[in-house]
C-alpha cells in the first residue's frame, strides 16, 4: 500500500496545524493563573458553570461545627442579595455535578433542596469519582422554581467537612 502525494500533502498540513495549536496553546497557558485545587461545575443541559472558590473552606484543613454554622448563615446572605452563581433550568434538562481530582480524592457529595422527598442527591459519598453523572432536572428541582445545589468536598470514613460550595438553578418554563 502506498500513499498518494495529495495524502502526504494533507497529513503534513494536519502535523503542522497541530504543532501550532499545541505551541499557541502553551505560550497561551504560560500567561495565565494556574487554576485553584478547589473547583466544583455544575452542568445544566448542555452549559457548565464553574465555580472557582468555594463558599467555605478550601484551605485543606475540616470546618468545625461553628464554621459550618456561620456558612450556612453565609449562604443564605448571598443567596437572599443574589450573590450566589445561578443558571437557568427546564424540567428536561439533565444535571450533573463536577469536582476537581484533589477534591474528588477526599470524597464528595452534593444534593439539591429540591425533589419529592425535600432533597435530591446528585452524589454521595464518591471517593476517586469526579463527575456525578447526568440526572433528569425534573427529578431534582424544588416546586418553588429556585432549586439550591450543594456540593461539599468531605471525608466518607471522618465526616469531616473541608470545602462547600453553592449553586442556584432558576426553573424556566420551556
Amino acid at each position: 500500500m502506498s500513499l498518494n502525494t495529495r495524502a502526504i500533502a494533507v497529513l503534513g498540513a494536519v502535523v503542522v496545524i497541530g504543532a501550532g495549536t499545541v505551541g499557541g496553546s502553551i505560550a497561551f497557558a504560560t500567561g495565565q493563573p494556574s487554576p485553584s485545587d478547589y473547583r466544583a461545575t455544575v452542568t445544566v443541559g448542555r452549559s457548565s458553570h464553574e465555580i472557582t472558590t468555594p463558599l467555605c473552606g478550601g484551605k485543606g484543613t475540616p470546618l468545625s461545627e461553628q464554621e459550618q454554622s456561620e456558612c450556612q448563615d453565609k449562604a443564605k446572605t448571598k443567596l437572599a442579595a443574589g450573590e450566589i452563581p445561578t443558571s437557568d433550568v427546564v424540567a428536561s434538562d439533565r444535571i450533573g455535578v463536577g469536582v476537581t481530582p484533589k477534591v474528588a480524592d477526599r470524597g464528595w457529595f452534593a444534593f439539591t433542596n429540591g425533589g419529592t422527598q425535600g432533597q435530591f442527591s446528585l452524589a454521595s459519598d464518591n471517593k476517586g469519582s469526579t463527575f456525578s453523572g447526568m440526572v433528569p432536572a425534573s427529578t431534582a428541582l424544588s416546586a418553588t422554581g429556585k432549586t439550591l445545589v450543594t456540593v461539599v468536598e468531605a471525608d466518607p470514613t471522618t465526616q469531616d467537612i473541608y470545602s462547600v460550595w453553592y449553586f442556584q438553578l432558576k426553573t424556566q418554563t420551556a
